[in-house]
């Protein structure tokens, strides 16, 4: 028999002894132990076909008809069968003296023939369990394995393995996952049908009733106000561990049977006059993460063991002085009451402390970050009020007044010595876009380069267009400041200087950033160049030396603006978009292209005050929380695929009106899994089918960029009245024509991502709409859907989508960098804001806690963003 025959044989016997332990009931398999059999079979290949299984097999023919008597003689014979298979294999001799484990054993608990092989891996463990140096847990330290507590199960070592609990401390931090409150102690007579209660007692009878899958032991407890009784199923050692005589504590919900009250299969235990000496029963039980290996009550004394012992030895990384301010409880309390707490206000108090610091580790951890940047030198700006009243004044609209305040707080971080760290926040089509060139702006009349990356191309070479648009008819007049007066780079008067050969180059710059003599005029025009991987590589080489020599004012790109062959004559302010998309060493990678340049990162996603304090906790923040006047509010329904035929004459009278329709698919190619239509597929179908005398584009992520572009661009000059896409669609363009976005497969997308393809709509005068298509029955894809139809404000979507997904996947994939929270709460903005004020004060006494006193938090909030940066 080979190893491979061996696991199948194991697996088998396994099963047929579990279902003899249930009493031949034939339940322990969904569908039946023949249906199991027949799947066997099928699946054991080789192991199948030995003649010790096959008589095994023939022994359970019909088992499904079976009288329970027939059943267990049935088995017990394909039993011995398969036994006889280790029995007389050459590889497996027989070992009669020693107990078999029952992680081996393939008919562990039949109750008959000893197993004769042990697993070699179990074996393995055991013996290395021996070898290891095991002590009483007083002498033990915090880090120490867990292997080495003395008298701990191996088997229970493995279980907390696969759970990644290798050490005490591990253990320590391993919470409950939730409490059954079962602290409800009445007396008998006091006892409340369908209630949860507790009741003490003295065993007063105990009986097994019936047999196989009817066997129950009834327990009769009684105190001085009357009995009950306790019935256990299929459970027959309960009568060899509750005795008559004595006291017990019973925990569970009241029933009733032929009119008398009683327990149905209640957690039960030896009860001790010292109320906190009860695990299972009388309390607040915790309920911890279990695996393979681990079982609740084992789990429940092992750990109040090693809490009991280890707690108090948890030194406290918090001052006295510190734990007494904040209101916290000393650590090694903590955690004491979050694994067995003494009632909901201890065990409230636990979480705080153990959220508190989670969040605390994250503050000081940014708050050192924003430090260590702030007490760089910079440039410091003086802002030209006459070159922003300028922008202001070609601008086709007025700014709101939160885009007004933003600039301000913006022009105020520029003024400052010290680079800028902020974080530019808005809805969709809040108009970030135009802060963030007025900022630019004046980067380049204080003689500078500004930087904008972008995730995408298509979104880079859209701000290039807008920034463009913006800035072409603004007259910056360059000034020498005292940051380039000994550069080569002269803004002032810096034509005269140039010789023929300079200033043709400077034409040929001119002409490939497509200027106009008008917009350049006559050098005071700002130049605004793209790049991006697709520039040919004429055309790259000579963005590139425009760059470096200064020709080029701002230079809109994708992450192609951050290698080495891009170099900065003076690089003055570096803007961000998607922050979410780059990892932070991606947007040092650009800030170290210039002298510590003032930084301006932008998200389109709105996110959530607590969320924005610890991603991005090193940056001050900006909202803009305004609509531009004149957007429309969006409609949003939800529609089954039944009703395509009705979104179909909607889009058919939009675009009769003179609208335009987006229309946004989950895949590119069609797919034989996902029951979903692609891109491709809706389009063929769209134009030949469904609306063949409408004129229908393709977009999608597998296009050249040149090929997004010209149909981006012929959507937007009204070439095309549907335009079917990808995701690629959630940024790059804008029509305020388009009138209608329709989503298939709607579930498909998170809450933001969904959010962002609306914002694609409503840019006009024309009422808009959205058009969710999904037939899915998940509960969290329909609260999404039924979110995003009622309320169009991005930001309580963003709180929506944060407490169904959770901060990991909050922006579609887990966040780089980003630390796991155990124990804190994303939506306590509160105990966030705590911690904040408190990591706040003590780095304004000990900016890089080197004091003594600190010693211990300092190592734990670098263990802390070790551990993040590794998960990360």
């Amino acid at each position: 028999m080979t190893e491979a025959e061996r696991q199948q044989v194991i697996a088998l016997g396994r099963l047929l002894a579990a279902e003899r332990r249930d009493g031949c009931a034939d339940r322990v398999t969904t569908d039946g132990l023949v249906a199991y059999l027949n799947q066997w079979s099928a699946a054991a290949g080789s192991a199948a076909r030995l003649p010790a299984v096959q008589r095994a097999l023939g022994c359970l023919v019909g088992y499904d008809g079976m009288t329970l008597v027939e059943r267990d003689q049935a088995l017990a014979e394909a039993i011995e069968i398969l036994r006889s298979l280790f029995r007389t294999a050459p590889t497996a001799p027989v070992e009669t003296t020693v107990p078999p484990s029952p992680a081996v054993d393939p008919t562990a608990n039949a109750g008959h023939v000893p197993v004769t092989k042990r697993n070699t891996s179990a074996r393995q463990s055991r013996k290395r369990a021996a070898n290891v140096d095991q002590r009483p847990l007083a002498e033990l330290n915090l880090d120490a394995p867990l292997e080495q507590i003395a008298g701990i199960d191996w088997r229970l070592v493995g279980g907390f393995r696969r759970l990644g609990v290798r050490t005490i401390r591990d253990l320590l931090y391993h919470f409950p996952r939730r409490y059954d409150d079962v602290r409800n102690r009445r007396s008998i007579s006091e006892l409340q049908v369908g209630a949860e209660e507790t009741v003490i007692g003295e065993v007063t009878d105990v009986r097994t009733i019936g047999a196989g899958p009817k066997l129950r032991v009834r327990v009769e407890v009684s105190d001085e106000t009357g009995s009950i009784e306790a019935i256990f199923f299929n459970q027959r050692w309960i009568a060899q561990q509750i005795r008559v005589g004595q006291t017990i504590a019973l925990s569970g919900k009241v029933t009733t049977f032929g009119g008398k009250r009683q327990f149905s299969s209640p957690r039960w235990e030896r009860y001790t006059p010292d109320p906190d000496a009860l695990l299972h029963t009388g309390r607040l039980v915790p309920i911890h993460p279990l695996t393979q290996g681990l079982h609740e009550n084992q789990v429940r004394r092992f750990i109040k063991q090693v809490v009991d012992t280890m707690a108090p030895q948890v030194e406290d990384h918090l001052p006295p002085v510190r734990l007494q301010h904040a209101r916290l409880l000393p650590l090694g309390e903590a955690l004491a009451q979050i694994h067995f707490p003494t009632d909901h206000t201890s065990l409230a108090a636990a979480r705080r402390r153990l959220g508190f610091d989670e969040f605390l580790f994250i503050q000081i951890g940014v708050l050192q970050r924003k430090r260590l940047w702030q007490q760089e030198m910079g440039y410091a700006f003086t802002i030209d009020s006459q070159v922003h009243a300028e922008l202001q004044r070609l601008l086709p609209f007025q700014l709101t007044t939160a885009q007004q305040r933003a600039i301000e707080e913006i022009f105020s971080d520029l003024r400052r010595p010290s680079p800028m760290a902020r974080l530019l926040q808005g809805d969709v089509g809040s108009g970030k876009t135009v802060v963030a060139a007025a900022a630019l702006l004046q980067a380049v009349a204080n003689g500078f380069q500004g930087a904008l990356m972008a995730p995408t191309e298509i979104l880079a070479e859209q701000h290039a267009k807008n920034l463009k648009q913006l800035l072409s008819r603004v007259r910056v007049p360059r000034k020498t400041t005292s940051a380039t007066a000994s550069s080569a780079y002269q803004q002032a008067d810096w034509r005269s200087l140039l010789d023929p050969e300079e200033a043709a180059q400077l034409a040929e710059i001119i002409s490939i950033l497509g200027m106009s003599p008008e917009e350049d005029m006559g050098g005071h025009g700002v130049r605004v160049a793209l790049l991006t991987g697709s520039l040919g590589t004429r055309e790259r080489r000579r963005v590139l030396e425009g760059i470096a020599r200064g020709e080029i004012d701002l230079v809109v790109g994708t992450h192609a603006l951050i290698t080495e062959t891009v170099q900065f004559a003076q690089l003055g302010l570096v803007v961000v978009d998607e922050q979410h998309r780059f990892g932070v060493e991606q947007r040092l990678r650009l800030k170290n292209k210039g002298y510590n340049p003032h930084m301006l990162v932008m998200t389109a996603t709105p996110i959530p005050r607590t969320l924005t304090m610890t991603i991005y906790g090193d940056l001050d923040v900006s909202v803009l929380d305004e609509r531009p006047p004149g957007r429309q509010e969006i409609r949003t329904k939800r529609v089954g695929r039944a009703e395509r035929a009705k979104v179909y004459r909607h889009i058919r009278k939009q675009v009769a009106e003179g609208r335009q329709v987006y229309v946004i698919c989950p895949l590119v190619e069609e797919s034989e899994k996902l029951d979903l239509p692609s891109a491709e597929e809706m389009y063929e179908r769209l134009q030949h089918e469904v609306f063949p005398d409408l004129r229908v584009a393709l977009l999608h992520g597998k296009l050249s960029a040149r090929e997004k572009d010209d149909v981006m661009r012929a959507f937007r000059d009204h070439q095309y009245d549907i335009l079917v896409a990808t995701a690629v669609i959630e940024v790059g363009i804008d029509v305020p024509n388009a009138t209608t976005i329709v989503i298939e497969g709607a579930e498909r997308f998170g809450l933001a991502q969904l959010h962002q393809f609306r914002g694609r709509v409503g840019r006009g005068h024309h009422q808009s709409y959205c058009i969710l298509i999904s037939d899915s029955d998940n509960q969290q894809s329909k609260e999404r859907l039924a979110a995003l139809e009622q309320t169009t404000d991005g930001f309580k979507l963003a709180e929506i989508d944060l407490q169904l997904r959770g901060p990991g996947e909050f922006f579609g994939t887990r966040q780089s960098g980003t630390p796991d929270l155990k124990m804190a709460q994303q939506g306590d903005t509160r105990l966030l804001a705590e911690a904040r004020a408190l990591a706040d004060a003590i780095l304004a006494d000990d900016p890089e806690l080197k004091r003594p006193e600190h010693d211990l938090l300092r190592r734990k909030v670098n263990d802390f963003w070790a551990a993040a940066t590794q998960s990360g």
